[in-house]
Formats: C-alpha cells, structure tokens, sequence
C-alpha cells in the first residue's frame, strides 16, 4: 500500500478554499462558541465529540419547524440502546422544508429518452403538491398509513412523495401500503413496457391487506390513460383521484423529529430486502448537510442525479429543494438514442452539480465518447460520482475528459443511512482516487477483525461508525424485537456500526480507497485485499476489457479461498492465454503474487442491480454452492446462470483440458 500512497496525485485544487460552505460553517461555529477550529478536521473533530453540533447545523442549514429544539435535550434514551432519539419536542415537516420556495424560479425539469423536457416552477409544484395532499385526505390516509409507488422518475413521483411526506411485491407485502400509484406504461431504451398486468397482479395480491386504492398515471407517450388500465381492479385514473381532492389548502403537519419518513429498500441481491424505516428529521438534516456542506448546492445550482426511484440517492436528490436549488429528473435510458444526446441534454440544461457512476463513466471512456466535443460544459462545477468504487485512473480520465475545472466528488455511504459516510471536503485537494474526508458529525473509523482502530496505519480494515448520528434508521419495519435490525450492523463489533466497505484510509492525505465490499473481501491465504484493487489494475487492458467481476470461492470442500476473475471482452476481442498472463503479471507487479487469481474466465455478462452495481456477493456465493434466488433489484437476472457451472471448476477445466 505505501507505494499507492506514494503515488498520490493532486488533480484539482479549490481556487477560494476559504470560501466553501463548510469554512462558512467552521467559522460561525467559532464565533458561536468562542472556539479555535482551524480546519476542516478539527471541525469534523468537533462534530463528533460534542452533540452541540447538530443544533449549530440546525441553525446553520435554517431548519423550519413549528418547535424549536430545545438545546438541554439533544439526544435522549431511543427505542434501541444503539439508536438514541434526536431532538425530544421539537416539530417539522420534512415536506415544508422542501418547498419552503413558492416563487417562478424553475423548481423541477422533467425531461425523458423521448426528447420531451418540461420545467415547473415551485409555486406550480407547491401547488400540484396541495391537490395531491389534499386528494389523499379525502381518501382517507392519515399519520402512520403508507403509499407506495410503482412510478419513473417524474414531476409526479415528486408530488407524490412530498404530498405523502412521508420496489414490488417482496417489499409491498411487508410493508402494507394504503394507496398504490403505478404508471400504465413505462417507456425505456426505446422499448415500451405494459404494466397492466403487473399492476393488476399487485393489486390482487394485497388486496386482503388494507390497499384501499390503486391510481393509474397518464401514459408517457401520449399524456393520457391507455384503455387497459381500466381492467385493473381498484383503480381510478390521476386526475380523477386529484379531482377528489376540492380546494383544500396545503396543510404540513407538524411531526416530532423521528417521526417515520420513508422506507428504503437495501439491494437484496442476496437475500429479501430489508424494509429500513428512516426518521423524517434525521433524513432532512444528513442530506441537506450533504448537499449545502458537503456538494456546496445553494439556490444558483441546477442539481442532476440520475437514478431511479427506488434508489437511495432518489429522495437524496429531493433534498436539493430544501437548498433552494432548481433539480433535474429524467425518465429513461441514458444510453437512447445515444449517449452523446444524453450529454447534450446535461450541457442544454446548465447542470452545474451531476451525479452518476463509475459504470457510467467507465461506459464514456470505453465507447471513446469526447464530452467537450459535444458541449462546453462551462456551467459544470461538480461530479458528485456513487454506487461503487471510482478508481483513480477513471478519475484522472474524467478530470481530463470534462475539464479540469471540474471537481469530482466521490462519496459513500448507503440506502441505510440514506446519507454519506466519506465524502468530499471542497476546501481541500483532491487525490486521485480517494474520497477527501469524514462527513461531518459522522464518527468514522477503520477497524482491524477484533475492533482495533487501524485507520493511522495505512492497512485496509472495516469501515465502521463509533457514535450515533440522526439518519440511523430508527427500525425495520415489522422487526418488532429489533434483533435484526442489530444483526445487520452491530453483530460484529458490539455497540459500533459496521457499514460493510472494506476501505483503507492514506495516512498522508486523510483521504480514503474504498477496495469493495466487506462481505466480498478476497481472503486466499489469510491475506485480506478487496476486488477494487484488482480493477483498479485492469483498467490499463481498458481497450481489450469491457468489464470484469472479481470474486472469492470458499466450497464446503475447500480447506481455503481461491480468487476467481471473470472478464467480460469488448466487442470484436478474444480472451487468449497470453493476455491471461498480461494480466496476472500487471496484477503481481502492481499488488503482489498473493494477489494473482488462482483462475481467470471469460463471461458474457456480468450480474448488476437496477441502480448500477456489481453485484459480487451474489455470484460469490453461488460458485460456493448457495442455490440462490434472485430479487427483483438485479437488472439482468439470468447472468447469475452463467456463473453455476464454476462450482466444480477441477471438472470445467479438466473438460476443456480434454479437449
């Protein structure tokens, strides 16, 4: 590791340091208290020895509320030993907080693979809002009652989360949603897709579970219900639904600071997924933080994050509202037509702030896509990059192909604390890389197997968090005892969260390399190393690689842990044994030889979730002989099927050996 450390490179460097939100946030923090923070990281040392810290943001981040906290009672005994509750008394809404606009600025663009952009302003999202509350209120829902939505990403999937304030029948049916709001049809990488028969089959089956209502939405393609929606039992169209509603006025209901918000979904790749239940204050309060403090998004930006939405960074992006900021949705394939409208779409609009993926990237950088041919970009100040490790070449290519102005902020964290953990700190320098710092009042450290903090040694270790912090779920939904709410993150170091990155923290820089997962930690030997390092050395054969997954194999039989690497070839290439042995030798001199797989495969498709990520787990434990099944988040299913054969890999290769 010393000599990646060594390697280190700065690519960007803050012009005005002194003028970043979070030196704004520093200094109020010193004359509010008479302190002496001199930086960042005696900022961040402050946010996590004293709870004061969440008051000061409070006031900092001008958190609206009918009752204010009281500041004697931060944090109080919660409903978990783990898990304290925030802000006793006080009273918000998460919803007024968002459109606390009500101007002809533009609040949302809509625009979709068709072609279509549509903008609203906040009054007139404020006011579709107001007709879906209000409708909702005529029907009957009231506090504690859920909604669901099998909904893209659209201006009225913002109405409806805010109206509600608050993805198929394996979360629905844990969960028991009142209403259900489900598109007829959805329109994706120019394929269009009848939901009739879904919805239908969605309705029946949790009919004898309280669903009281199923609202059919206008089809994308021609703005109106398509005929068959109306086989669905239970149902009746939008704007039949709004029109229920009368002229109520917009009401927020005032709701104590834990108050269950939403519930995400984890991937469940690997198993079903788990129902996380989030507090309405602490979500507002982690991703305003992320995106004032941390992405420095004020009311000028124009805030882009692609995702669906049922990720995590779907109700993330929301929060670029309570910023004052103008968001952008999009509904559809970026790859349709083609990549080079949808960057032009990104440059038309004046994204200033664009969130994305490493596979996203890795996708421009491999169909050798120019973006400064296709737009200026000038507007563009920040690429907030999450979903799965960004390596440092890939960094470096993005800093060169967008411009070197740009400032690339990698972050991590998770749909648990629908927040980040590490992520940037734009007073800083940014290292090729690596992830710039702690987030602010969040206690992480980088634990050793038997609980020892390592993160001053330079050797990976376990991402963990040592103090409650207010976007900790507040329980899973239906875990009454709570107890697997604990197995998740606190079977393994008592009374410490553990995430479940495998990171390294560079003792040089204090940034962080996140080296994958920790439950796909590659363990041949004892030696302990994550899949990302292996990438990150396989994106020098980026001409020759479309892809790769990197994988342990620990079978019933086997007395150790074999690494095996399955490797995905770009159109018109052949994996042969002498690029095999490239590899494995650019593996051994950039790592080491305990680092070489003790197999390489080629594979025509390598398994992701619907959101964009390797999906290793999966396939770790089915070349170990786990019959799994899996979850509706996996976006092409019948790839784990090519990966069953490789339980008996003495067979397959003595097969071919035959041969």
């Amino acid at each position: 590791m010393s000599s990646q450390f060594d390697q280190s490179r700065v690519i960007w460097t803050p012009a005005y340091p002194s003028q970043a939100v979070c030196e704004k946030l520093r200094r109020e923090i010193n004359l509010k208290h008479g302190l002496n923070l001199e930086d960042y990281h005696d900022l961040h040392a402050y946010s996590v020895s004293n709870y004061t810290f969440w008051l000061d943001l409070w006031d900092f981040m001008g958190i609206m509320s009918s009752v204010r906290p009281d500041p004697t009672k931060i944090v109080q005994k919660g409903r978990y030993e783990e898990v304290p509750e925030w802000f006793p008394g006080a009273r918000l809404n998460y919803a007024e907080n968002l459109l606390y606009r009500n101007d002809d600025a533009i609040a949302c663009t809509a625009g979709n693979e068709l072609g279509v952009v549509k903008h609203y302003t906040f009054r007139q999202l404020r006011e579709m809002v107001r007709k879906m509350a209000a409708a909702m209120r005529a029907n009957g829902l009231k506090v504690g009652d859920r909604v669901a939505a099998i909904i893209s990403n659209s201006i009225t999937a913002v109405a409806v989360a805010l109206a509600t304030s608050s993805g198929i029948l394996d979360r629905y049916r844990q969960i028991k949603p009142k209403f259900i709001f489900t598109e007829t049809e959805i329109v994706y990488a120019g394929k269009t897709v009848n939901l009739v028969q879904r919805a239908s089959e969605v309705e029946q089956d949790l009919r004898t579970s309280g669903v009281e209502r199923i609202i059919t939405l206008p089809s994308v393609k021609t703005g109106g219900i398509i005929p068959e929606s109306l086989s669905i039992p239970n149902s009746v169209t939008l704007e039949s639904f709004l029109a229920s509603g009368g002229d109520q006025p917009l009401e927020f209901e005032q709701l104590p600071f834990s108050h269950p918000l939403y519930i995400l979904y984890s991937s469940g790749t690997s198993g079903p997924p788990k129902c996380i239940v989030h507090g309405g204050g602490g979500a507002l309060m982690n991703t305003k933080k992320d995106c004032l403090v941390g992405f420095g998004i004020l009311p000028t930006d124009v805030y882009f994050q692609y995702t669906t939405t049922g990720w995590m960074m779907w109700p993330f992006m929301l929060t670029g509202l309570a910023c004052g900021a103008r968001i952008v949705l999009y509904d559809g394939s970026p790859f349709h037509p083609d990549l080079r409208g949808y960057l032009k779409f990104i440059h038309d609009q004046g994204v200033t702030v664009f969130g994305t993926s490493p596979r996203f990237l890795t996708e421009l950088q491999l169909r050798g896509i120019k973006p400064l041919e296709i737009g200026s970009f000038a507007a563009l100040r920040e690429m907030t990059v999450t979903g799965a490790v960004l390596t440092a070449p890939l960094m470096e290519w993005v800093h060169e192909a967008f411009g070197r102005k740009l400032h690339i902020g990698s972050s991590s964290g998770g749909t648990d604390v629908c927040a980040a953990l590490v992520t940037t700190v734009l007073s800083f320098p940014l290292h090729a890389g690596e992830l710039q710092g702690k987030c602010l009042g969040i206690a992480v450290e980088v634990f050793d197997p038997t609980g020892k903090n390592i993160e001053h040694t330079g050797q990976p270790g376990e991402l963990v968090v040592t103090r409650p912090h207010p976007s900790i779920p507040i329980y899973f939904w239906g875990d009454e005892s709570g107890e697997k709410f604990r197995k998740a993150y606190y079977d393994t170091y008592p009374g410490v969260w553990r995430q479940g990155d495998f990171v390294v923290k560079n003792p040089k820089t204090n940034g962080f390399i996140f080296l994958g997962r920790s439950d796909g930690v590659l363990n041949p030997s004892g030696v302990r190393f994550g899949s990302g390092e292996i990438y990150n050395v396989l994106e020098s054969f980026s001409d020759e690689l479309d892809d790769a997954l990197c994988v342990g194999q620990r079978r019933t039989q086997d007395p150790d842990e074999r690494v095996l690497l399955f490797l995905k070839m770009r159109s018109g290439r052949t994996l042969t044994p002498a690029l095999i042995d490239r590899i494995k030798s650019a593996i051994r001199t950039s790592l080491s030889a305990r680092h070489v797989p003790a197999y390489v495969f080629g594979t025509t498709d390598i398994p992701y979730t619907v959101n964009g990520k390797k999906i290793e787990i999966a396939v770790k434990q089915i070349v170990s002989g786990s019959n799994l099944k899996p979850s509706g988040t996996v976006a092409n299913p019948e790839s784990l099927d090519l990966y069953y054969k490789y339980r008996d890999i003495e067979g397959l290769v003595g097969a071919k050996a035959k041969l």
